[in-house]
C-alpha cells in the first residue's frame, strides 16, 4: 500500500507501507514491531550518520512507521483505510540533537506557547545503554534522589525490588519544581546483558511542577500523550475537547518482577540542564491510593467512550443550530424590509404630495388657489384700480380760511 505524498514535519517525502519499512508481517506482535523499530533507528539515527543525509530520510520513516504500527488505534484505522486513516492523527516528532541552533530555538519557542513536541532520544543514549557502558546509581525503595542532567543526556539508576514488594507494586516518580523538560526511561535486560528500551514517560505540567511517573500496580494503567492528535486539534480547535482523552495510551508494563530495574532521567530541555528529584515506592503503603487510581482509570476510560459518541451528537447539534441561526439572520432581514416597505406606503397618503401633483408654476408670478376659494378685494389694499396719490390726507387738507383770520 503506497501512496505518493506525505504531510508533516517528521514525515518522509514517499510513504512505504509500514510493515514494508520494518521488515515485518502483518500479523508482528507488539514486541516484535517494537524490537524490529529499535534496530533500524540505532542504524539510521542522525547522531550515528552525520555525513549520510539519506539516512536521516530513512530514519524519519522508520519513525513514522513505528508511530502508525505501535498505536493499536492508529494500527487498526490504517488496516482498514490506509494512510489517509492516520494522517489527521500523526504525531510531531524531531531530533533536538539534529535541529542545529536556530530549529532549536524555534521548536523552543512553539514548545512555550504550549505546542506539544515530541522529541526522540539521543541514538549515543540508547546505544551506550544497549552496549551496557552506563553509569548506573542505586536508588533503594523508599528514597529519593536529586540531581541535574544535561540536554540530551541521561542519568541511570538501578532500583533493587524484593518478591514481597513486586507483589505489592513499585511505583517511580520524577518530579521538578524549577519546570524541567525530561523523559523517564525504563530499560529491560537485553540478552547480550545490555539494556534494551522498554519505556518512557514524558514529563507534563502538573500545577507549579513538571512530572513524570511510571506505575507497575498489576493492573492496566494508562499515560497521558499530549502529541496525540495535535496535528488534528491545530486544524479544528474546537474538537481539542473531545480529543482530549484520545492521548490516553495503555502502558505496556504492568508489573515488574524480583530484581533489579533499570531507569533512567533523560534532559529534554531545549538549551539548559533539568532539574529533577526521582524517588522509588513500594505500593504496599498507598492500598488506598492505588485503588482510587484503578477506580479513575476505569472513569476515565469509559468518558472517553461516552465522549467520542456524544461528539457525534454534538457535531449535529452544532450543525443544525448553524442552519437555523442563518434562517434567523435571513428571516429578520425579511420582516425588516417588509416593515420599511410597509411604511413608505403609509407614507404615501399625505396631502402634501396631492397638491404637489397639480403641478402649479409659482415662478410665472400666478397663484395657486384651492378650488372655491375666492380672492378678498382688500387683499392689496387697491382693488379699484384708482391711484392710491389721489386721496387727500390730512396733512394736504385747504387751510387758506384759517391763515386770513390769523393775518
Amino acid at each position: 500500500m503506497r501512496s505518493k505524498k506525505m504531510e508533516g514535519p517528521s514525515a518522509p517525502t514517499m510513504r512505504r507501507d509500514p510493515y514494508e519499512v520494518l521488515s515485518v508481517s502483518r500479523d508482528s506482535t507488539d514486541q516484535e514491531i517494537k524490537t524490529a523499530y529499535r534496530k533500524l533507528a540505532l542504524k539510521y539515527h542522525p547522531d550515528k550518520n552525520v555525513s549520510n543525509p539519506e539516512a536521516s530520510e530513512l530514519f524519519k520513516e522508520v519513525a513514522y512507521s513505528y508511530s502508525i504500527l505501535s498505536d493499536p488505534e492508529k494500527r487498526r484505522q490504517y488496516d482498514s483505510a490506509g494512510f489517509e486513516a492516520v494522517e489527521d492523527s500523526m504525531d510531531m516528532e524531531i531530533d533536538l540533537s539534529n535541529l542545529g541552533t536556530v530549529n532549536t530555538m524555534f521548536a523552543a519557542l512553539f514548545s512555550k506557547l504550549g505546542v506539544p513536541i515530541k522529541t526522540t532520544i539521543s541514538a549515543i543514549v540508547l546505544e551506550e545503554a544497549l552496549n551496557g557502558t552506563v553509569t548506573v546509581r542505586p536508588l533503594p525503595i523508599g528514597t529519593s534522589v536529586s540531581g541535574k542532567v544535561d540536554k540530551q543526556c541521561a542519568h541511570f539508576f538501578g532500583v533493587t525490588i524484593s518478591d514481597e514488594q513486586a507483589e505489592s507494586g513499585i511505583v517511580v516518580r520524577v518530579t521538578s519544581t524549577a519546570q524541567s523538560k525530561f523523559k523517564l526511561l525504563y530499560f529491560e535486560q537485553d540478552v547480550n546483558g545490555g539494556y534494551d528500551l522498554a519505556l518512557q514517560e514524558d514529563s507534563e505540567k502538573t500545577g507549579k511542577l513538571t512530572s513524570a511517573g511510571m506505575y507497575f500496580l498489576h493492573f492496566q494503567v494508562y499515560r497521558m500523550d499530549s502529541t496525540v492528535n495535535a496535528l488534528a486539534i491545530a486544524k479544528d480547535p474546537e474538537s481539542a475537547f473531545f480529543k482530549r482523552l484520545e492521548g490516553l495510551q495503555p502502558c505496556e508494563v504492568s508489573e515488574l518482577k524480583a530484581g533489579t530495574h533499570m531507569f533512567a532521567v533523560y534532559g529534554d530541555n531545549f538549551f539548559k540542564t533539568a532539574t529533577y528529584t526521582i524517588e522509588a515506592l513500594c505500593a504496599k503503603s498507598y492500598e488506598d491510593t492505588s485503588e482510587k487510581l484503578k477506580d479513575i482509570e476505569a472513569q476515565i476510560l469509559r468518558k472517553r467512550n461516552e465522549l467520542r459518541q456524544f461528539e457525534t451528537e454534538y457535531r449535529k447539534a452544532l450543525a443544525r443550530f448553524q442552519e437555523v441561526t442563518n434562517r434567523y439572520s435571513q428571516e429578520k432581514q425579511s420582516v425588516d424590509e417588509m416593515l420599511k416597505q410597509r411604511d413608505s406606503i403609509h407614507a404615501s397618503f399625505t396631502v402634501t404630495r396631492a397638491l404637489s401633483s397639480i403641478g402649479v408654476n409659482l415662478s410665472n408670478g400666478s397663484t395657486s388657489k384651492v378650488p372655491g376659494e375666492t380672492e378678498s378685494p382688500l387683499e392689496d389694499g387697491n382693488s379699484d384700480g384708482k391711484d392710491k396719490s389721489g386721496k387727500k390726507k390730512w396733512f394736504n387738507l385747504n387751510m387758506k380760511g384759517s391763515d386770513k383770520k390769523l393775518g
